[in-house]
C-alpha cells in the first residue's frame, strides 16, 4: 500500500499567486484545495506583466493564499508531509516571494522543503488529472515557454524541440497590443478570431521548411504588424471585421504550425514504442480551443490518445506544484533552506540550449 502523502504547494513564478493542498495514496491524487489570486488589474494599464509590480503583489498575497488553501482543505501543518514551491524558472522577484514563504513554513514547522521546476509542474499535470503512464509526449505551450518533451519520469525529460524565440503566449500578447485588444492577449485574440475569416489574410508558417520540431513565432508577429499597417494605409483605419480577420488568420497560422510540428514530434516519440501512446498538452495557451482542436485532429490521424487538463489547471496554479512535489517526495528528493530561486531552469539538462544562455544559465 502506497503511503498517503499530503503536500502544500506554492506557485508565484509570473503573475498568479497560488497555493494548493494535494493528497495521494494508492489511487489518483486528490486536489483538496486550489487558490489562485490573479494580477490582471495590476498590469492591465501597462500592456503586459511588470516584474516589480508582480513581485510586490506576490509578497502581499502569498501568506493569505496559503492560509485560505489550508482552511479550504481542512488541514493544519501537522497534517502535511512537506511543502513544495516553485523554485524557478520565472520572474525572479515572484519566485523569491514563494520560495521565502515556503522556507519560513519549513523552518517554523520542521516540514521537508521540496523545490519544484515550474515547467515540471505543467509537464506532470497529466499524471495528476489522468494518471498518465510514462512515457508520454508533452506539448508545453504557455506565455513564456513552448517545448515538446518526452516525459519518461518525474525528473526525466527529453526535449524534442521548442521555440527559438517568442513563445506562442508571448506572440498572442504582442498581437493583442498591435491590434488594440486587452491583456491577457490569448483570450482576446481567440475571442476576436471566432468572428473572423482565417483565409482573408495569409500569414507565414515559420520553420515548416525545416525537418525538426523547433518553432519560431517572432516573424509571425512582424507579419501581423505589416499586414495591419497595410490595411490602415489603404482604408485609413481598421474596422471590427478587419481586426477579427487579422486575429483569425494569425491564430490559424499558429494552429497550423503547432499541428505540423506535433506530427513530427509524435513520429520521434512513437519510435520509442510506448505501450500506451499519449499526447498531452499543458500551459496557458492550451486553453485555446482552436489549438486543442488542431492537436486532437493530429492525434486522431495517428491513433494516439490526446489529453488536456481542465482549463483551471492549464494556467499557472499550485495544485500542479504540489503534485510534482509528491512525485519528488516519493522519489526521496528533499531540499534544505539553501534552496535558491532560479530565473532559468531547463527541464532537459543534456540537450543544447535553443535560446542563448549567459550568467543566469540556459533559457531553454
Amino acid at each position: 500500500m502506497a503511503q498517503l502523502i499530503t503536500i502544500l504547494g506554492l506557485e508565484s513564478s509570473c503573475d498568479d499567486t497560488a497555493a494548493a493542498v494535494v493528497r495521494q495514496g494508492d489511487g489518483r491524487a486528490e486536489i483538496l484545495s486550489s487558490i489562485v489570486y490573479g494580477q490582471t488589474e495590476v498590469h492591465s494599464a501597462f500592456g503586459g506583466v511588470v516584474p516589480e509590480l508582480a513581485a510586490r503583489a506576490h509578497a502581499e498575497k502569498v501568506d493569505i493564499c496559503v492560509a485560505e488553501a489550508m482552511q479550504r482543505a481542512g488541514v493544519g501543518f501537522a497534517d502535511l508531509d512537506a511543502v513544495a514551491v516553485t523554485a524557478g524558472p520565472g520572474l525572479i522577484g515572484g519566485v523569491l516571494s514563494g520560495v521565502m514563504c515556503a522556507k519560513g513554513i519549513a523552518a517554523a514547522t520542521g516540514l521537508p522543503l521540496i523545490g519544484v521546476n515550474h515547467l515540471a509542474g505543467h509537464a506532470l499535470t497529466p499524471r495528476l488529472t489522468d494518471a498518465a503512464a510514462f512515457p508520454y509526449l508533452m506539448l508545453l505551450v504557455s506565455g513564456g515557454h513552448c517545448q515538446y518533451l518526452v516525459v519518461r519520469g518525474p525528473e526525466d525529460f527529453k526535449r524534442l524541440g521548442g521555440t527559438i524565440d517568442d513563445a506562442p503566449g508571448e506572440a498572442f500578447d504582442k498581437a493583442a497590443r498591435l491590434l488594440g485588444l486587452p491583456q491577457p492577449g490569448g483570450p482576446s485574440v481567440e475571442a476576436e478570431a471566432k468572428q473572423g475569416d482565417p483565409k482573408r489574410f495569409r500569414f507565414p508558417r515559420p520553420l515548416l521548411d525545416r525537418n525538426d520540431c523547433n518553432l519560431s513565432f517572432s516573424g509571425l508577429k512582424t507579419a501581423l504588424m505589416r499586414t495591419r499597417d497595410q490595411v490602415v494605409a489603404e482604408k485609413g483605419g481598421l474596422t471590427r471585421a478587419d481586426r477579427a480577420d487579422l486575429c483569425a488568420g494569425f491564430q490559424q497560422a499558429i494552429v497550423d504550425v503547432l499541428a505540423e510540428k506535433t506530427r513530427r514530434a509524435l513520429r520521434l516519440y512513437l519510435a520509442e514504442q510506448p505501450e500506451t501512446p499519449l499526447l498531452a498538452v499543458a500551459g496557458g495557451v492550451a486553453a485555446n480551443s482552436a489549438i486543442r482542436a488542431g492537436l486532437e485532429t493530429v492525434c486522431a490521424d495517428t491513433s494516439v490518445t490526446f489529453t488536456a487538463p481542465p482549463l483551471r489547471l492549464c494556467t499557472d496554479n499550485a495544485a500542479m506544484i504540489a503534485y510534482a512535489g509528491i512525485e519528488r517526495f516519493r522519489a526521496g528528493a528533499r531540499d534544505d533552506l539553501t534552496l535558491a530561486a532560479r530565473p532559468r531552469w531547463p527541464l532537459d539538462r543534456t540537450s543544447p540550449s535553443l535560446i542563448g544562455g549567459g550568467k543566469k544559465g540556459a533559457k531553454a
